[in-house]
């Protein structure tokens, strides 16, 4: 851990990827929990962390840091059956803070979920706990506390909630109240759940909203965490839901988690793509859904790897900090990840990941031996349909690579800007796009884009995904088109950051086709910029961006400016096809996992050749498997061959060649066809 203690020695017989524990996850636990006490209230209703305030204001921030530290409190004491010196101290804490937080004449009285919208979050966190421990909490609280507790808890029942994962939070809420005797409305959970119904997809994925192509961690910590709790904590199979729908939901968890963990790197990294990053190691937490309601799935040693692996890369590269505190960032604090809701305290949602401390230090997933990750056993290559992803890593590399060809937080047909954590063509468990300068605003990494005469970037967001499958020889490929375009924002200042696009003024640009085959973790991109008009416009050229790679560093360049290493990692791209320039792009502290960050490029050089075939190598190499990979594309090295036929309407079939002579074949279908 990097504040230099070693709570219990590793053991490498039981865990021999991680050496950790359950001694080691209740030692970090204690020491996040202990960590608030300088800044909890008099009473112990509000946590009131240093950093600037949410969009919601200082009162919902300190509501956060109670109820969110209540969930990592509430699994301490469930997982030692309310017993011992922990359990009575944690016990002790969150039913005074309960009783001055719903006390309407104290002044650490909650803010109620029907005046302020984001205490309907935390008021989930709060039922949720309260049903968890209620042996050793609820049953023993002061009558009148429960009754402050059920009045302040009801304010949840008709009120408006957003069709997206917050459905769960007022579902819980309910059903506390329920089963607590107080008032509740069978309507509201009957609508949620249809709400949660039609946000299932494919291979038990879930969009978190209808309508968008939103897929990221939430399915995961949230969209398959409550239901199944609930379903087990609550008295509610049978009379609110069927057996056999609680049957459907654990065979999509199961689903679901065969695609997560290979979603992990062998650091431990899960992927680094969506919003509300900040939770960071709140990504292991459908694992431990898994485990604690028998749903079935990863065997408890695979469960634990990747559990602990998550933690405990956090916890070696700083998150948490020397004092204990889990700060707004990703390893160390890194305030510029905040989005607009993100107050001080709500990386405590990375609590969720800890749910496992729930679970007896008898349970198997503490008794197991570890089992490899995925990625630990061999090469990764598959495809996950919902999202439009390739999944690709290199087993004496580490790195789990996604290509993207069906995900951007964005309705079909949007005019926004790509979102740069939805929408760019690749994430991986190693690398971040930047998320503040130049190229939030004008793309650059694992993009394709059209820049104008100014140098503005276009937009893809709304794109059609056309097709992600296998090939031959474990080839992956996928496809996306659509019309793209320049969005100017300015004006849009005040826009709430929820992960989307940004809105602004857009200016129509040409229809742009992409296309990639995927071989381990290197590429063979593909595009196609189409004009529906017959009159070519004055663009100055088309851009092809490589992986970023981010260390504290300088990065390096190769010959010729294609390549950029740094933090042990190598970008690389190669033109095949229409792309005499190059370069290097270096930002500075953009990015939290460097103060540098590079990404090599490709352009067309002063010109938009419409309607013809561009092609490159996209590569992103780890380790000693990226030694030389530097000098990609020097004199001597192996490139794929390409050959593009042209079919009806102006598609075109392409065929590569691999250097060992393995042939693979791919459409980029005719602007407009699917």
């Amino acid at each position: 851990m990097t504040d230099g203690t070693d709570p219990a020695p590793e053991d490498r017989t039981l865990s021999p990827y991680t050496g950790w524990t359950r001694a080691h996850w209740t030692a970090l636990a204690d020491r996040m929990l202990a960590a608030l006490e300088p800044y909890r209230s008099p009473g112990g209703a509000r946590v009131v962390l240093p950093g600037p305030a949410s969009r919601s204001g200082p009162d919902s921030d300190a509501l956060e840091g109670y109820a969110r530290s209540f969930l990592l409190a509430g699994f301490r004491i469930t997982g030692e059956r309310g017993e011992g010196a922990v359990a009575t101290r944690l016990l002790e804490t969150y039913a005074a803070g309960l009783a001055a937080g719903t006390d309407p004449g104290s002044p650490e009285y909650w803010p109620r979920p029907d005046v302020l919208g984001q205490a309907k979050v935390e008021a989930a966190s709060v039922a949720l706990v309260l049903q968890m421990t209620r042996p050793w909490l609820w049953d023993r609280l002061d009558e009148g506390v429960r009754e402050r507790t059920v009045a302040w808890l009801a304010t949840v029942i008709g009120q408006e909630y957003p069709p997206i994962n917050w459905v769960w939070f007022r579902i819980v809420v309910e059903s506390f109240l329920r089963e607590a005797g107080g008032p509740w409305s069978a309507a509201d959970i009957e609508e949620d759940l249809a709400v949660h119904a039609s946000l299932r997809r494919a291979d038990g994925w879930l969009t978190d909203g209808d309508g968008l192509r939103a897929y990221d961690h939430y399915t995961g910590w949230a969209l398959h965490l409550y239901p199944l709790l609930w379903a087990d904590l609550f008295d509610v199979t049978g009379s609110l839901i069927s057996p056999e729908l609680r049957a459907t939901w654990a065979a999509d968890l199961r689903r679901y988690l065969a695609d997560a963990v290979c979603l992990v790197g062998a650091d431990g990294s899960p992927l680094l793509q969506g919003r509300s990053l900040v939770y960071r190691f709140a990504a292991a937490a459908p694992l431990w859904t898994a485990a604690y309601t028998g749903a079935g799935g990863p065997a408890p040693g695979l469960v634990r790897r990747a559990a602990s692996g998550m933690l405990r890369h956090f916890a070696d590269r700083g998150a948490p900090d020397g004092d204990g505190l889990l700060t707004l960032g990703w390893h160390r604090a890194w305030p510029a990840m905040r989005q607009s809701y993100s107050g001080p305290a709500s990386p405590y949602w990375a609590a969720k990941g800890m749910l496992g401390l729930a679970l007896p230090a008898g349970h198997p997933v503490w008794t197991a031996t570890e089992e490899p990750l995925p990625v630990e056993t061999g090469d990764v290559a598959r495809v996950i349909a919902a999202p439009g992803w390739l999944v690709g890593a290199r087993r004496d590399e580490g790195v789990a690579v996604v290509l993207n060809h069906g995900t951007d937080h964005a309705a079909p047909s949007s005019e926004e800007t790509d979102a740069p954590l939805y929408a760019r063509l690749g994430y991986s468990t190693a690398t971040l796009p930047p998320q503040t300068g130049p190229t939030v605003a004008d793309p650059l990494d694992n993009a394709v884009v059209v820049l104008d005469t100014a140098g503005r970037a276009t937009h893809r967001a709304g794109f059609t995904p056309l097709y992600a499958r296998e090939l031959d020889g474990g080839v992956l490929a996928a496809a996306s088109s659509g019309p793209v375009r320049w969005v100017d924002t300015s004006g849009e200042e005040d826009v709430p950051d929820h992960g989307s696009g940004r809105p602004g003024r857009s200016t129509p640009g040409p229809v742009l086709t992409v296309a990639s085959l995927l071989r381990g973790t290197t590429e063979v991109r593909l595009a196609r910029v189409d004009h529906p008009g017959s009159v070519p416009p004055a663009w100055r050229e088309v851009r092809l961006g490589g992986w970023p790679v981010s260390s504290d560093e300088p990065p390096r360049t190769g010959p010729g400016a294609r390549a950029a290493t740094a933090g042990g990692l190598v970008s690389r791209v190669v033109a095949l096809l229409g792309f005499p320039d190059s370069g290097v792009a270096v930002e500075r502290d953009t990015s939290p996992l460097g103060t540098h960050t590079a990404v090599p490029w490709l352009a067309t050089g002063g010109t938009v050749p419409l309607g013809e075939v561009l092609a490159a190598v996209v590569s992103l190499r780890r380790g000693a498997a990226a030694a030389g990979a530097g000098d990609a594309g020097a004199a001597g090295e192996e490139l794929p061959e390409i050959t593009a036929v042209t079919g009806d309407a102006g598609g075109h079939q392409v065929t590569v060649r691999w250097p060992d002579g393995l042939v693979s074949v791919a459409g980029l279908p005719a602007a407009g066809s699917r």
